[in-house]
């Protein structure tokens, strides 16, 4: 495989860049007269806690001969003399002195040989113990440690320095590629700023202080969690698309949390305009967690981009955005997590999802790929979008057109633009006995009325029935129908993971065999697209030619969501 050049993309709440508490050792705390860390049934631990730490200044150790593995003793003939022995006081000799010396390897440990698994010895400023991130459970953000990585540069390091092949050796992601690291939507972050001199990533100058919800966006200390807004899908869209626009990538890395990955995969795959492909990485496990997964998942994308068997005759990716876990890769449209495991994501749509595999002993290898428009091809990325398209709002009682910028005159995409699309779930013995009135369907009316009044831009989905989408409730039909001549686009789907596809009807638009949460991102990219449905006078009573307006403009979405 030729050498690659990848760009890391950090995104939020990634299990992926986070790891378990910094815990104050019990060599610290033998150190400092603390109380020492103690098992469940109150016996001392059989082995203090080790973290990835860098030494300050080099360090002669002696090795034991042999300790590396019970049975290299017993080849001991294949092996060269060691360095040297210690006598019983711990003093070494070049030669035997007497039957008790322990043979032993003598190596200097440098700074700058990389980090070193050594005892946590760091104490809270009172001079107690850590025991968790916070300085007690509970305390608020200025008493509490962030446990996820600012950016994927030491998660990187840490997988080469101590993640080993099925040859031994370690280096798995330097041998094969350079990274430059991104922060579109960290997990962490300075909140004192830092120089960029001291940064680790690409370095894009010094950075400001930074604000919890506002700049990253961690889920841990739980009670601290943080989730980024609707509107920032243009913050990541426009970074990622000017990252990828540079050339100088020969793919990208996109990580965030193990739920939420699905999601922004597919918007990634329907938004940004790139020829190069782009991974999607989570893992159920911290970093460093007993048997942690997202190492072997990062590693698997490195060799997945390496091997170029996404490109087509003339370079392009052709598999689209895929999230690649537990060794499968899975076209990023038709993949969910089901459970909280190491291979906990499963196919959705009953047609495929898995396109392949990467990471086993047989070079990576594609075995199916997508038909739907992707990236480059497809209609609704962010080169394909208008600089405005139509929108509504209420004025004096009536729903008037209105124009909503969607891209500045760079072609970034405007925070602002992102639209709201509800998701309503439908379900059987909803009817009400008398179920001819439409005003019984408060939520979805006075979700109506919000939007008319504060979102010029904004749609619905409904969960039906599985596979057609369709509504048990005619009085709800009725409401939804109403949400579609004020403006308001509306997408069936079937529920949960739904292995047929939506039944097109006059009115609605039929979400194929996507998910609830997948069809709400293409309704999005449509809207920005398309923009909103020509309302009509009176919502409850559109008119024939009202009717047929709105029908032809929701046909253009039909397409979009029959190709994409």
């Amino acid at each position: 495989m030729a050498r690659v050049r990848i760009a890391h993309l950090a995104g939020p709440n990634a299990t992926i860049m986070n790891s378990p508490p910094l815990v104050t050792s019990n060599k610290a705390r033998e150190k400092y007269g603390l109380p020492l860390r103690l098992n469940p049934d109150g016996s001392r631990p059989r082995f203090d806690v080790l973290r990835p730490q860098r030494l300050a200044a080099p360090v002669t150790v002696y090795i034991e001969q042999f300790s590396a593995h019970p049975l290299e003793a017993d080849a001991a003939e294949l092996y060269a003399p060691p360095d040297g022995y210690l006598d019983p006081q711990g003093r070494f000799h070049r030669e035997r002195t007497g039957p008790d010396d322990k043979p032993v390897y003598e190596v200097t440990l440098l700074p700058e040989d990389g980090l070193y698994l050594l005892p946590y010895m760091a104490r809270q400023a009172d001079g107690s113990a850590w025991e968790e991130e916070c300085a007690y459970p509970g305390a608020p953000a200025h008493l509490a440690r962030q446990p996820f990585y600012p950016d994927g540069a030491r998660v990187f390091e840490e997988i080469d320095r101590f993640g080993l092949g099925v040859d031994g050796w370690n280096n798995r992601i330097s041998s094969r590629a350079d990274i430059d690291f991104y922060r579109v939507l960290p997990p962490a972050g300075y909140t004192k700023g830092l120089a960029a001199a001291r940064r680790t990533d690409s370095g894009e100058g010094d950075i400001p202080p930074e604000v919890r919800g506002q700049d990253f966006f961690p889920y841990t200390p739980r009670h601290l969690q943080a989730s980024p807004p609707r509107a920032a899908l243009a913050r990541l869209t426009n970074a990622v698309q000017r990252v990828l626009a540079t050339g100088r990538y020969d793919g990208a890395i996109w990580t965030q949390g193990s739920p939420r990955i699905e999601e922004t995969t597919y918007w990634l795959n329907l938004l940004i305009d790139t020829t190069v492909p782009i991974c999607g990485n989570a893992s159920q496990r911290k970093h460093q967690m007993l048997s942690n997964d997202g190492d072997r998942n990062l590693v698997d994308s490195v060799e997945y981009i390496a091997s170029r068997i996404w490109a087509d005759s003339e370079g392009r990716n052709r598999a689209g955005v895929v999230l690649i876990q537990d060794q499968q890769i899975f076209a990023c449209r038709d993949v969910q997590k089901a459970d909280a495991r190491p291979g906990g994501y499963v196919a959705t749509g009953g047609h495929g999802g898995i396109i392949g595999a990467v990471g086993g002993e047989a070079p990576p290898t594609l075995t199916y790929l997508p038909t739907r428009k992707h990236t480059y091809l497809s209609e609704v990325n962010i080169h394909r979008l208008p600089a405005s398209v139509p929108g509504v709002r209420l004025e004096g009682g009536r729903i008037v057109v209105t124009t909503v910028p969607v891209t500045t005159t760079d072609g970034e995409l405007l925070e602002s633009a992102i639209p709201r699309v509800s998701i309503v779930k439908d379900g059987s013995y909803l009817v009400e006995v008398d179920y001819g009135e439409v005003e019984r369907e408060v939520d979805i009316l006075a979700q109506i009325a919000h939007n008319l009044h504060d979102v010029p831009l904004a749609g619905f989905v409904v969960e039906g029935q599985s596979p057609y989408g369709t509504m048990n409730s005619t009085v709800r039909q009725e409401a939804m129908r109403r949400a579609v001549y004020s403006g308001f686009p509306v997408v069936c789907v079937g529920r949960g993971n739904a292995e047929g596809f939506a039944t097109p009807r006059p009115d609605f638009i039929a979400g194929s065999n996507l998910t609830a949460t997948k069809a709400r991102l293409l309704l999005m990219a449509c809207l920005l697209k398309l923009g909103a449905p020509p309302p009509a006078a009176d919502p409850a009573h559109p008119t024939e030619a009202e009717q047929e307006a709105t029908r032809r403009h929701l046909a253009r979405y039909q397409e979009i969501f029959d190709t994409h």
